[in-house]
C-alpha cells in the first residue's frame, strides 16, 4: 500500500494500521466489500484507495458513528464547515476549555448528535475511545491535553475520503445479522466484532453483544451461501492468549498479524509484541499463494 491513507480522526480499535496486512489476504478484485462492524470504516478507505472495488455497504449499530462517514463522504464541506464551528468554540472558554467538551457533550446526549458533535467528541476524548453508559449516553471523559484534531489538519483527509468514497458508499445502522442477509457471491465481507471480552454482555462501542455461538452460526450461513469473508477476532500479547478460536468446522484459516509493541506492556516497563488474529474463509485460502514470504505474519499453531 503506497503512500499515506487517509483518516478522519482516530478511534480506538481502528484497524488503520494493520489494514496494509489485512488487505494482503484480499482478492484483487471483488464486486462489494461490506463492513457489518465498520467503527470509522479503516478497511473501506484502504480498500477504495487500492481500488479492490467500486462498491462499499458500510454499517455499524453505533449510528452516529455512520452519519460522521456519511457526512464526509457525501458532502465534506458542510462537516468541515460545521466541525471548525464547533472546535472554535472550546477558544471562547479561555483556560476553562475542558468544559466545552462536556458542554458538548451534554448537548450530544441531550438530542444534538450532530457529525460535528460527535466528531469533536471523538477527536477530543481519551484515546479516540466511544464509550457509552447504561443509558446509552456518551460518557467518555475529555483528554486534557490537547484540543482535539485542528480543523485545517482534519480537512485535507475528509475530501480524500470523500473522492475515494463518494457515490461508491452506502451506508446503514443494523443488527449484523441483517448486513450479512445482504451479502451474495463475490462480495467480500470483513469483519470486526466487538472484542471477546465483551461479547455475551451489552458492549459499549456497539450497543449490544455479539454471542460466540451465534456469531459463529451466521459464519456457517455465509459458508453454505459461497460468501467470503474476513474476521478480526482474538489474538495474544506476550504469549498469553486472548479469546477463543473460531470453530475448525468453518473451516477458515488463522493468520496471526503483527500489530506491534503493546502500549499497555510498555506502561509497565515490558516490551511485548500484540498479535491480532485474521480468519480468512475457505474460498480465500488460495490467495496466500501471491503473498511474499517476508511480510510480517506468522500462522498460529
Amino acid at each position: 500500500m503506497n503512500g499515506k491513507v487517509p483518516h478522519i480522526v482516530q478511534y480506538q480499535g481502528s484497524k488503520r494500521i494493520l489494514a496494509p496486512q489485512i488487505l494482503q489476504y484480499m482478492p484483487n478484485r471483488f464486486n462489494r466489500l461490506i463492513e457489518p462492524f465498520s467503527g470509522m470504516a479503516a478497511i473501506s478507505i484502504a480498500t477504495a484507495y487500492e481500488n479492490r472495488t467500486n462498491k462499499f455497504l458500510i454499517n455499524d449499530l453505533n449510528k452516529p458513528l455512520i452519519d460522521i462517514l456519511r457526512e464526509a463522504i457525501e458532502n465534506p464541506e458542510h462537516l468541515i464547515e460545521c466541525y471548525t464551528r464547533v472546535w472554535n468554540e472550546q477558544f471562547t472558554y479561555g483556560e476553562n476549555h475542558v468544559q466545552h467538551f462536556y458542554d458538548v457533550r451534554e448537548r450530544f446526549n441531550a438530542g444534538e448528535k450532530t457529525p460535528a458533535n460527535m466528531l469533536y467528541l471523538l477527536a477530543r476524548c481519551v484515546k479516540g475511545s466511544v464509550r457509552y453508559g447504561k443509558s446509552g449516553n456518551f460518557n467518555q471523559s475529555p483528554d486534557k491535553r490537547r484540543h482535539g484534531t485542528n480543523p485545517k489538519t482534519l480537512a485535507p483527509n475528509i475530501y480524500r475520503i470523500s473522492e475515494l468514497l463518494k457515490e461508491k458508499a452506502s451506508f446503514s445502522s443494523k443488527d449484523y445479522h441483517e448486513i450479512l442477509e445482504m451479502a451474495k457471491p463475490g462480495d467480500l465481507v470483513y469483519m470486526d466484532p466487538p472484542y471477546q471480552g465483551v461479547t455475551n454482555v451489552r458492549d459499549n462501542r456497539y450497543y449490544s453483544g455479539v454471542p460466540f455461538d451465534e456469531f459463529a452460526d451466521a459464519l456457517e450461513i455465509l459458508n453454505k451461501r459461497g460468501v467470503d469473508y474476513l474476521i478480526s477476532y482474538d489474538g495474544e500479547c506476550g504469549g498469553r492468549e486472548y479469546g477463543e478460536d473460531l470453530p475448525e468446522k468453518l473451516k477458515c484459516k488463522k493468520v496471526l498479524l503483527n500489530a506491534g509493541l503493546s502500549s499497555q506492556a510498555l506502561l509497565l516497563g515490558k516490551r511485548e509484541t500484540t498479535f491480532e488474529a485474521l480468519y480468512i474463509s475457505e474460498s480465500l485460502i488460495p490467495e496466500f499463494s501471491r503473498i511474499p514470504e517476508q511480510l510480517s505474519f506468522m500462522e498460529a499453531i
